[in-house]
Order: C-alpha cells, then sequence, then structure tokens
C-alpha cells in the first residue's frame, strides 16, 4: 500500500508538469524480451521500431522522437508492472509500446490512467486485456483472431476429430476455445483438450497423448521461442505426424525464425496467421528490406517486427494529433478508426475494441526454388476483426 500510495504522488508530480506543456522530444518505453529465451522475439520489437522510423523520419511535427527499451525477459507481471512505473516517473515517457506476454500487459493497464500514458500493445494476444483499459490499442493479434479461421478449414479438409493442446494461459485458452467453437459450428468434434503449464518443454507425454486420443489432428498454440520449436520438433521425432495426425495451429508455431532449425519437419504443416514475411506486397517488400537490416540477418525476422512497425505508425499518429502534448485520452481518440496499408495488408483501428482488423491468411510451408522454406499464403481471410472481444 505505501509503495501505491508513493507511485501516486510520483505521478501526480508528474503529470502536474507535463499534461499541458508541449515537449521538445517525445520519449517512448518500449518493453520486451531483449535477453533470454525469448530475445528474439524483442529484436524483432526493435527491427520493427528502427525499420519505421529508418523510413518515416525521427520527429514528428518538430518533436524529436526517443525511444528507450527496458528487459522483461520472460512473463514477469510484477516486474513489469515496476518497469512501466520507472519508465513514467523516472524516464518520463509520454508513451509505453511492446508488451511481448499477456500477463506482463495486464500488470501495466491498471498504471495507464493515473500515468496518463496510452499503451499500444505489439504482440500480447488475449482479447481480454482491451477490457482492462480505455487507453490501450493494439497492432499485433489475437490467437482468436487468427485461430477463428482454422476451425472450418479443418473441417473442410475432411478433418472430423482432433485434440485441442494449448499452453494454460490467456492466449491459449482463447485458442483452445476460439478453435473448439469453429470447428464444432462446422461439424468437427474436438475430442480432448490439454492444457500445458507456460514452462512444458518436455512434450514426449503430451505426443503420446495425442496419439492414445486418435485424432485426426493436433490443434496446438504455445508462445512462439524455444517451446514452440521444441513442440513441432517432438511431433516430428516422437512419430506422431507419421501416424498420420495432421498439425494445425496458429503461426507462432511456424514462425519463419524457427524454419531453419525445423528443417523439412515443418514443410506441409498448415497455420492461420496474421502475417508471414514473405507476404507478397510493395509495402512488406520496403520493410522487410529495412527491416532485416535493423536485425542484422534476414532469417531472423518474425512476425513481432510488424507488430512494433505498426505500433509505431499508431503512435506518431497520437503524437501529430496532440501536437506533442500529454494528453492520452485524446491521442487514443485519434487513432481510432484509422485506416493504413500495413505490411500486412489492410488494417485499421476497431473503434469500439481499440483492437486491429486485418486479414488472416491460411499458410502452409513449403520451399522456394532455392530450397529455403516458407510460409506460403494460400487462402485470405478479409477483414477479421477480433471474435474474443465480438462476442457480448
Amino acid at each position: 500500500m505505501v509503495g501505491r500510495k508513493l507511485l501516486g504522488a510520483a505521478l501526480g508530480a508528474l503529470l502536474l508538469g507535463t499534461v499541458s506543456a508541449s515537449a521538445d522530444t517525445i520519449k517512448i518505453g518500449i518493453i520486451g524480451p531483449f535477453s533470454g529465451p525469448f530475445a528474439l522475439q524483442g529484436k524483432n520489437f526493435q527491427a520493427g521500431v528502427e525499420a519505421f522510423m529508418a523510413l518515416n523520419g525521427k520527429s514528428v511535427k518538430g518533436h524529436d522522437v526517443e525511444i528507450i527499451y527496458r528487459d522483461l525477459p520472460a512473463a514477469n507481471p510484477a516486474q513489469s508492472r515496476a518497469l512501466a512505473q520507472e519508465l513514467v516517473v523516472k524516464d518520463k515517457v509520454q508513451y509505453l509500446g511492446g508488451v511481448y506476454f499477456t500477463p506482463d500487459a495486464m500488470a501495466i493497464t491498471p498504471l495507464l490512467k493515473q500515468a496518463n500514458t496510452p499503451l499500444v500493445i505489439f504482440n500480447a494476444a488475449t482479447s481480454a486485456i482491451m477490457n482492462t483499459s480505455p487507453l490501450v490499442v493494439r497492432t499485433s493479434f489475437t490467437t482468436a483472431q487468427t485461430t477463428t479461421p482454422l476451425g472450418k478449414v479443418a473441417f473442410d479438409r475432411g478433418i472430423k476429430k482432433v485434440i485441442s493442446v494449448v499452453s494454460d494461459y490467456g492466449p491459449g485458452v482463447d485458442a483452445e476455445v476460439a478453435f473448439k467453437k469453429a470447428f464444432e459450428a462446422a461439424g468437427g468434434q474436438v475430442v480432448e483438450a490439454v492444457r500445458m503449464p507456460l514452462n512444458t518443454n518436455d512434450f514426449s507425454p503430451i505426443m503420446q497423448r495425442i496419439r492414445d486420443s486418435k485424432a485426426d489432428a493436433v490443434f496446438a498454440f504455445l508462445p512462439s521461442g524455444p517451446t514452440t520449436l521444441g513442440f513441432v520438433k517432438a511431433y516430428n521425432d516422437t512419430g506422431v505426424r507419421q501416424a498420420g495426425v495432421k498439425f494445425l495451429a496458429p503461426g507462432d508455431l511456424t514462425q519463419e525464425s524457427d524454419l531453419p532449425a525445423l528443417g523439412d519437419g515443418a514443410v506441409g504443416l498448415l497455420t492461420s496467421f496474421h502475417y508471414a514475411v514473405s507476404h507478397d506486397s510493395p509495402e512488406n517488400k520496403t520493410f522487410v528490406e529495412a527491416a532485416a537490416k535493423a536485425i542484422g540477418s534476414p532469417e531472423q525476422l518474425s512476425f513481432p517486427s510488424v507488430g512494433a512497425y505498426d505500433g509505431m505508425h499508431v503512435i506518431y499518429k497520437m503524437i501529430e494529433a496532440t501536437d506533442g502534448k500529454q494528453d492520452a485520452e485524446k491521442a487514443v481518440n485519434a487513432v481510432k478508426g484509422l485506416t493504413w496499408t500495413s505490411p500486412r495488408g489492410p488494417v485499421g483501428i476497431d473503434p469500439e475494441t481499440r483492437h486491429l482488423t486485418q486479414n488472416i491468411y491460411l499458410r502452409e510451408v513449403a520451399k522456394d526454388a532455392a530450397g529455403k522454406s516458407y510460409n506460403k499464403e494460400i487462402q485470405t481471410f478479409a477483414n477479421q476483426k477480433d471474435p474474443g472481444l465480438a462476442a457480448p
């Protein structure tokens, strides 16, 4: 309680000095995993930010933009909250961005109103985050949004019975619910639903449960990173694929940076997602060139980069609308209904939910002429809102 009172006093003093003053430098605090097992995802955040600034400049309406990065190596809500407090009080940022894991976003949102600071989420993918504060905008996706089209696709491809295997946290539960709803509405049956602890890394017992279920396919969701790589490798190495069990998942499980390690074992895997590095558009070609330069190795480029890139587009529009003044409500209101052409395709901020409306693509891992694996887009589901927020 004492800490909360001290925070309130510090924020109050800060706001008295900044709420009506125009700043010469606008500071943006980015929280993400820049070290540890998920460091590649943080590097993609940074690549997206740097690509946007390289292509659009480092100032808005005469205000210089400064980025301050804070490292959160793994999901840690208490540390996430502390980092956000430090960025607002000590570093005096006017905007917060980034956040890879849902629990970390949930820990930050209670601070936003008092801090008079918007949060633009580059990744965290649980629908419910948007209900925790009116000052949150999301430029990534939700697992409900990326998963829902896959349910009908599975049934249309002759799959009648599925076992669902997800990580037991917000996005995993969202993915499980969304797939089950869509698949069963199409006429299929989810014969078993398995929720794994978030830190699971031994998937052999899970693979045995998949085989024992006699399902036609497994639907899987895990947070992208080492765990998804381990899960897909186990699917191949334990004979589940060879037994004829098909693989369905959101695109987290075949992110481009994992494809070289998966090798031929990834070919043919079916996923649905909002972005592939291979997306064929002029905007994406420009983005990939800039982001690959920023990250240093094109093979490391993955989907969090486009969430960060579009997140910076939204923050720049907020800065423009407020002319450098710290006014979180005005900033957020200014981007409700905003539309633009992203590297991923046409997108827009839903004015009701503040979540991104976007295309979702069905993809299959394929080989290009040089023998390199990539996510080949084979079907488009246009203008998808977040089903997790659309339902009452």
